[in-house]
């Protein structure tokens, strides 16, 4: 079973409330999931995210993987490191 960290999403129209569950990656968006982990609420500034930071690890810990969106919020949490981008190695030389 391919498990996945992912936003759920919840509110009226044109006013998102997301949840952030562990869930299994055949399941619907809005579907069953596995466990609550917390809540993102992107329409108020600040941004409001709460999250159960241990429970969050363990499901890291036990393979789960988070979508590019969870991702981003778990780097943000400090959750997760920053991806560091690098440039690609290549073995070409310059011809004069």
């Amino acid at each position: 079973m391919a498990v996945k960290i992912r936003l759920t999403r919840l509110g009226d129209k044109k006013n998102p409330f997301y949840r952030i569950v562990v869930a299994d990656s055949r399941k619907a968006r809005d579907g069953e999931y596995i466990e609550k982990l917390g809540t993102y609420n992107p329409t108020v500034h600040p941004v409001e995210l709460h999250l159960d930071v241990e429970s969050t690890k363990k499901w890291i810990a036990n393979g789960a993987q988070p979508t590019e969106t969870t991702r981003t919020l778990l780097v943000k949490e400090g959750i997760l490191p920053a991806r560091t981008k690098t440039a690609p190695k290549t073995d070409k030389k310059k011809k004069d």
